[in-house]
């Protein structure tokens, strides 16, 4: 006959039948905490941040980088207006100057080799940028016409063209020889003058053509160019 092994029978109930705990019970082990319950370190410093600068207002939003780097630079920034590139330092000028008079005098010495006897170009200068102007704004006014030509004007044209001369006369001022300021004056007088006269002609001209006002003869004044 088989041997007959013992068995042990524990009572591992935590509680008697009157309710009380058993004083042999084994020990309750700790429920894992839930997650919801579990504290982050970064949640414990946000605590700290709280407890140490009190409640917080809601941060607005941050404004675009282009605007932000406006504001950082003390500049007002509008729709309309784009942050300027930085500019040239003294030895990027320099280079450039180098580089651009170097390519001006190999351009000179091939067109007299192709061209001999030809002259050198004169040389630009303060005079010679005002007559520039001077006679770019005539030819606007209608002063390029041969003989028996119809005027051709540009007259919003000439208006910037004297503009121009206008600006660089208040931009030179005190930096001027007696000559340049007599040469500058008088260019302006004698452009302000033409372009009144051909807007009373292109005043007077469209008023001959207005209903009622009887057929024109053939056009002998000035015409804009459109």
């Amino acid at each position: 006959m088989a041997d007959i092994k013992e068995f042990v029978v524990n009572d591992r109930r935590k509680f008697t039948a009157e309710g009380d705990i058993r004083p042999d019970a084994p020990p309750s082990e700790p429920k894992p905490p839930r997650p919801e319950t579990i504290k982050r370190p970064e949640d414990e410093d946000s605590a700290r941040l709280v407890e140490h600068k009190g409640p917080q207002s809601v941060p607005a939003a941050a404004p675009p980088p282009s605007e932000a780097y406006a504001t950082e630079a003390g500049l007002e920034h509008s729709e309309n207006e784009d942050l300027l590139p930085p500019a040239p330092t003294a030895e990027q000028s320099e280079q450039a100057k180098r580089a651009f008079d170097a390519t001006v005098d190999r351009l000179d010495t091939a067109i007299r080799a192709t061209n001999p006897g030809m002259e050198r170009a004169p040389e630009i200068t303060f005079e010679r940028v005002i007559q520039s102007l001077y006679m770019q704004a005539m030819m606007q006014l209608g002063g390029a016409a041969g003989p028996g030509q119809q005027p051709q004007v540009d007259i919003l044209g000439a208006r910037q063209t004297i503009d121009m001369l206008n600006i660089l006369s208040g931009k030179t001022e005190g930096n001027r020889t007696e000559a340049e300021s007599k040469l500058l004056g008088t260019a302006l007088f004698e452009l302000r003058l033409g372009f009144l006269d051909v807007t009373q002609a292109l005043s007077r001209q469209a008023a001959t053509r207005q209903p009622g006002a009887g057929i024109p003869h053939a056009p002998s004044g000035p015409s804009i160019v459109r």
